[in-house]
């Protein structure tokens, strides 16, 4: 399981990630939960929603040119129109399972533009982790960025 959470002027973002089909990765798609970072019950429900769609298989983007690469489907919860708008004063997270190993992982801006992953905003949890474990100490991050 992967899931992506992305903190924006005080809202949470999560979007369902579709695997793309053939080993290409992951894509945001429908549903997103946009959830205010202090509403602690919301935020609970929509990571155990997330997580229980899991990542359903899409299929792999076809554009022929960077133009036509599909938009972000974060852009119109967040009323912006491009990525680089949304992705201005957001904090980006993951949260990977592999196994019943959990780890919640930061990103940060990285030199070329992107995110990258941040080491020093790594936590991985013992095996038999419960997933509600997770959640909370995600949710404890967020309140606190």
């Amino acid at each position: 399981m992967f899931c992506g959470c992305y903190l924006r002027k005080g809202v949470v973002y999560i979007p369902t990630l579709g695997k793309i089909a053939g080993g290409g990765g992951h894509l945001g798609i429908e549903p997103v939960a946009a959830v205010a970072v202090t509403d602690t019950e919301m935020l609970r429900s929509a990571f155990h929603d997330t997580f229980t769609r899991g990542n359903p298989t899409v299929p792999a983007p076809r554009p022929r040119t960077r133009a036509d690469y599909p938009k972000s489907v974060l852009l119109k919860y967040a009323g912006v129109q491009t990525d680089s708008a949304f992705v201005r004063g957001a904090s980006v997270w993951w949260l990977n399972e592999d196994q019943g190993l959990y780890k919640i992982r930061g990103l940060r801006k990285g030199p070329h533009g992107g995110f990258v992953l941040d080491r020093d905003r790594e936590i991985k949890f013992p095996a038999g982790t419960s997933v509600e474990t997770v959640i909370d100490r995600m949710i404890a991050i967020l309140q606190s960025v």
